[in-house]
């Protein structure tokens, strides 16, 4: 399956350096195919087969959500565990007057999206989000409103028209202080995207979305969150201070005035310390990759190792993998970090576990021959990195 290569598209060095967190950008055609991405027939079948609640699937109409209850049914099943299930004709009917269709969360439920999405998590160190959208009117699913996340948007089939307002309050979050304002007056521009369009908005932008074309639209949006706020940081760097007895003790709200101040002094000390280590940051960006747990999947039937087939396919679960070179017990060895643990790889592993790094799925063949290794050698390594919870397995012929 190929790769949109985002990171190309929207421009691997200049993008992160002149327009993420600071303007919008809209990359007209960028991707020649987007149906590779998703299409409606991808979207009637995840209907069908998954029983999806609100706010997995929801409709919203003129920014109100429509109840579950108008478009879906309760189903029991044989353990007499209710769900609920799409009733088509009822959403049909909804669609057809005007509501829009969101499911959340479309890259745990369609390969290419969740490709798509670890495409921007390599690239720019963050989680990331894939929701579709559809619209068959004018009327808008949403009024007027800002996301708490940067969004990366492609059109997939029709056109919608995305007016853009701008920011009024820098740099909103979750759970801010005080309320954003109301949106400016006027849009400062407006784009009608067409199938391959690229759009990209920071946080806090506010924008309104109509498919007014006279045409259906579906598009996906990669939304990047949740964002890498200073209170992120800071409260990665009070867990790391807690190693320090000063952060474990007990203020001395209690004591005199002298032996409070003494007291913020070496909390400033250590601080000051912590802040001052050039290397901080890239501390806290390997944390919150070696972190990520990515998207875990089980590698069925295989419960021990998998059989030494050159054709059996691997990949990983999480792209945001870390590895450096240690010594351990006088041993070299590599240590790949990632999904939230560690394993201990010997060097010569290195050359396969790059290309496992290249998005997608890959031949137990050709990470032999890119190791000049045995077949043998490559099962010891995918079964170090399944246990782990950092790779999957599955058959070449598996759909």
């Amino acid at each position: 399956m190929a790769l949109t290569r985002i990171v190309d598209l929207l421009g691997r060095d200049s993008f992160p350096a002149q327009t993420l967190h600071r303007d919008y950008l809209h990359v007209p055609g960028a991707i020649k195919t987007p149906g590779d991405l998703f299409g409606f027939d991808v979207l009637n079948d995840v209907l069908a087969q998954h029983r999806l609640e609100p706010p997995r699937l929801r409709l919203y109409a003129e920014g109100k959500p429509v109840p579950a209850d108008q478009y879906t049914e309760p189903v029991t099943s044989l353990t007499q565990t209710v769900s609920r299930r799409v009733r088509p004709e009822l959403l049909r009917e909804l669609l057809e007057d005007g509501a829009s269709l969101i499911l959340d969360k479309g890259d745990e439920l369609h390969e290419p999206l969740e490709f798509f999405a670890a495409e921007l998590e390599q690239w720019l160190h963050t989680q990331v989000h894939v929701n579709v959208y559809a619209s068959w009117t004018a009327r808008p699913g949403f009024s007027i409103h800002w996301d708490r996340h940067d969004a990366v948007i492609v059109q997939i089939e029709g056109s919608k028209r995305w007016k853009i307002y701008g920011p009024t309050r820098y740099k909103p979050v979750l759970r801010d202080v005080v309320d954003n304002e109301a949106p400016p007056g006027d849009p400062i521009a407006e784009v009608v995207m067409k199938p391959g369009d690229v759009l990209y908005l920071p946080r806090g932008w506010w924008h309104q979305v109509t498919a007014d074309q006279g045409e259906h639209s579906l598009h996906v949006t990669a939304g990047l969150a949740p964002p890498h706020t200073g209170d992120r940081f800071v409260s990665w760097l009070a867990t790391r201070l807690l190693a320090s007895p000063t952060f474990r003790e007990d203020p001395p709200i209690l004591a005199p005035l002298e032996e409070q101040v003494t007291y913020l002094r070496r909390v400033w000390a250590e601080l000051d310390a912590a802040l001052s280590d050039p290397l901080v940051l890239d501390r806290y960006a390997r944390a919150m990759d070696v972190g990520y747990r990515g998207r875990p999947r089980a590698s069925l039937p295989y419960l021990g190792e998998p059989p030494a087939d050159p054709d059996l396919l691997v990949r990983l679960t999480s792209y945001r993998l870390r590895h450096e070179p240690v010594e351990v017990d006088g041993r070299q060895l590599l240590r790949v970090s990632g999904a939230g643990t560690e394993v201990q790889l010997i060097p010569s592993d290195l050359p396969p576990l790059l290309l496992l790094t290249q998005i997608g799925w890959h031949r137990f063949g050709a990470l032999a021959d890119i190791g000049d290794m045995s077949v043998d050698a490559v099962v010891e390594l995918v079964d170090e990195l399944v246990r782990a919870e950092m790779a999957t397995v599955k058959k070449a012929d598996r759909p």
